[in-house]
């Protein structure tokens, strides 16, 4: 990336945003560009710097997926490994592999590459529409998010607290919205149960395109899942020493998505070990319909040195 570029991106990451630009925005991000048949581009996030977050990589693979299967054919799962850390000072490449066309499913394989080396790899399987036994867990009684703080107005609370580039970050303009049920400090992350509720949604979402509001929750689905594992440790990612990243994300998707409204994230971790946490979630709308289903395991490791 050039300086011209770079000068851009930086005055676009300055100027404030309407909540219906920051959605319109995410839309522009995910919905890739094709460049030949089942290769496809994706956009650069503007004024990113560093990594690329790892949700990012996850909705633009399963957009450049969709546009090879029959549009009688929703995502209903898609399985992601992540082998390396994206840059964000690069566009991504997506390679689709149409692995499978049956009655009933489709099956593709996604390569993330940047600079001619994978990132990540992605599996998706898509299903046609048809009825079927049903049931689903029941959520209980949770808060309402109109009752509730935004993540941005909690960590205002705690400014003198925080490190000043961790709350630049954590407090700038974003697309998805975050409230949490019950609080966790990432600067004073006491020990507790690995159990988290965060309602979210993207503010001002326009998108009538389910592909598009699927894409998006893929996209925040992985916000606030690898912590989980980090709470009965009395860590978080901003721990002195503490490394942490994705390994791998998994997203089952068991009804139409509304990210336009709220979703509440129910995550817990049963397990962590070896340097590794495992994470699980799933995502219910306000009349208590499980829409989604994810599952992630991360890097959790204090180091030494």
């Amino acid at each position: 990336m050039d300086g011209a570029d770079k000068t851009q991106d930086e005055a676009k990451a300055r100027r404030v945003y309407t909540p219906a630009e920051l959605a319109a925005g995410l839309v522009h991000l995910l919905d890739v560009e094709e460049i030949d048949v089942d290769l496809y581009r994706g956009r650069r996030n503007p004024g990113g710097r560093g990594r690329v977050f790892g949700g990012q990589v996850i909705a633009q693979a399963l957009t450049a997926a969709v546009a090879s299967v029959d549009t009688d054919r929703q995502i209903h799962s898609l399985h992601a490994y992540f082998m390396r850390p994206g840059d964000e000072d690069f566009p991504i490449v997506y390679r689709v592999e149409r692995d499978y066309d049956g009655g009933s499913f489709s099956n593709r394989r996604v390569i993330a590459m940047q600079r001619g080396k994978p990132i990540l790899n992605m599996t998706a399987s898509f299903h046609r529409t048809e009825t079927g036994l049903s049931h689903q867990v029941d959520l209980g009684d949770v808060p309402s998010p109109d009752d509730l703080p935004t993540e941005v107005e909690l960590l205002r609370r705690m400014k003198d607290q925080v490190p000043e580039p961790f709350y630049r970050f954590m407090t700038r303009p974003r697309p998805i919205e975050m409230r949490p049920v019950d609080p966790w400090s990432p600067v004073d992350p006491r020990k507790r149960e690995p159990k988290r509720q965060i309602w979210i949604r993207c503010t001002d979402l326009q998108s009538d395109n389910q592909v598009m509001h699927r894409a998006v929750l893929a996209f925040a689905s992985d916000m606030a899942l690898l912590s989980t594992c980090m709470q009965p440790h009395g860590v978080s990612w901003i721990t002195q020493k503490m490394q942490s990243a994705s390994l791998d994300h998994a997203v089952w998707f068991h009804d139409d998505v509304d990210m336009s409204d709220w979703l509440l994230y129910d995550t817990d971790s049963p397990w962590s070990g070896g340097a590794r946490g495992f994470n699980r979630g799933q995502l219910f709308n306000r009349d208590g319909k499980l829409v989604a289903s994810t599952a992630q395991e991360g890097l959790i490791r204090l180091r030494n040195d």
